[in-house]
């Protein structure tokens, strides 16, 4: 069973969302009710980082 699985069963069962409320929740509104931290923010450091990993290619057309 996957994390997410279990997430669903959460806000299912134990907030007792009806399904039709359930597929209206936000994603906002879904991380505050299951808990689900936010994903983390991507660090300039760590960016250019991945920029210089996969540098951008240009097209044979320019």
């Amino acid at each position: 069973m996957s994390v997410w699985d279990e997430r669903l069963r959460q806000a299912a069962t134990a907030f007792a969302i009806p399904p039709a409320a359930f597929w209206r929740l936000s994603l906002k509104e879904w991380r505050a009710l299951a808990g689900t931290p936010a994903s983390p923010v991507l660090a300039r450091p760590d960016l250019a980082a991945l920029m210089a990993r996969f540098p951008d290619k240009e097209d044979e057309d320019g």
